[in-house]
């Protein structure tokens, strides 16, 4: 595998908050649903003085497929003119950034480990990729990018799906319209979602400091799937509900009293129907990593199921 490439550097101001994001990654195969997300990366950067990191990476299977399939003897010719093309992309690209210190990268071999690269020598906090977020053949496919992003990253990941609309959806300002003032991020209303998994403590905190950073209104939700054996008893709602209460730290300081939601029936679908209802701004959402739950898409089943259809961006934190 090549090294990752790193090329332009540039450096604007810092803006103090509680919550601290220095480096975001966006992920970028230059897709329409790619550059949907690009919006959100430069939203948080400027929201928190944050430095982008933009990358692309070249594999071989993708120039072969690409082509239509060549020899080898010619990979290196249709490297580089993949390279330079890409280069070029990254550097329109940095039209958009203007004023956020920004690195553009371009790596070449697997993705995932050409991204794990950036993340580790980087010290990303934050990656941020759009998913077309189609269902087929009875379980979800996010796009082998996307899907490899989710389940190995050792840091949050901010999903763009096909579905945000309204004011969660942040438009694409045209380079050269510099008269246009750039989108700015706005989280009036956080849900979280949580079913009190591994160190749903240590997410909670996070995502009540992220709240308390743009004064959002936020709803902590339980979904209670299983319910067939509750009956008429009330323990296990008031017991859910306690739980919630219990994750806000007594020392937060939110701007409005937090609410906790119980609900039943499948999980996915109560979450999306919380988020529709409230008008998010953004769905968190709690997950282990990939080499707890093993090789199956099952314990990602909700989590993926949330991005395809959600009305905003979804933030994933690992437990």
């Amino acid at each position: 595998m090549a090294p990752v490439e790193a090329e332009k550097v540039t450096r604007g101001g810092q803006r103090p908050t509680g919550f601290t994001v220095r480096n975001v990654l966006f992920a970028t195969d230059f897709s329409p649903i790619s550059e949907a997300a690009l919006p959100y990366a430069t939203a948080i950067c400027r929201r928190f003085g944050s430095t982008l990191h933009a990358a692309h990476i070249l594999s071989d299977t993708t120039l072969l497929m690409a082509t239509g399939g060549v020899d080898y003897v010619s990979m290196g010719t249709i490297f580089d003119s993949a390279q330079a093309e890409a280069r070029e992309k990254l550097e329109q690209m940095s039209a958009r950034c203007e004023g956020i210190p920004h690195r553009n990268h371009i790596g070449h071999g697997p993705v995932w480990s050409c991204l794990e690269s950036v993340i580790e020598q980087d010290r990303i906090d934050l990656i941020v990729v759009g998913t077309h977020g189609r269902t087929g053949l009875g379980r979800l496919l996010l796009g082998s990018v996307a899907e490899s992003i989710l389940r190995r990253a050792p840091c949050p990941v901010l999903t763009v799906g096909p579905k945000v609309y309204g004011r969660a959806k942040l438009p694409m300002i045209p380079a050269d319209r510099r008269d246009l003032a750039p989108p700015e991020l706005e989280l009036q209303q956080i849900v979280f979602a949580t079913n009190f998994e591994h160190n749903a403590a240590v997410i909670a905190k996070a995502v009540v400091s992220l709240a308390e950073s743009f004064e959002s209104r936020l709803t902590l939700l339980h979904v209670i799937e299983d319910y067939t054996q509750l009956g008429g008893r009330p323990a296990p709602i008031e017991e859910a509900v306690g739980r919630l209460q219990d994750l806000v730290p007594k020392e937060a300081a939110l701007q409005y009293a937090p609410e906790t939601v119980v609900e039943f029936g499948r999980a996915a679908e109560q979450i999306l129907r919380m988020a529709s209802q409230r008008e998010a701004d953004l769905i968190v959402l709690g997950a282990r990593p990939a080499a707890e739950v093993g090789t199956t898409h099952l314990p990602w089943s909700t989590a993926h199921h949330v991005i395809a259809g959600a009305p905003c961006p979804v933030l994933t934190l690992r437990s």
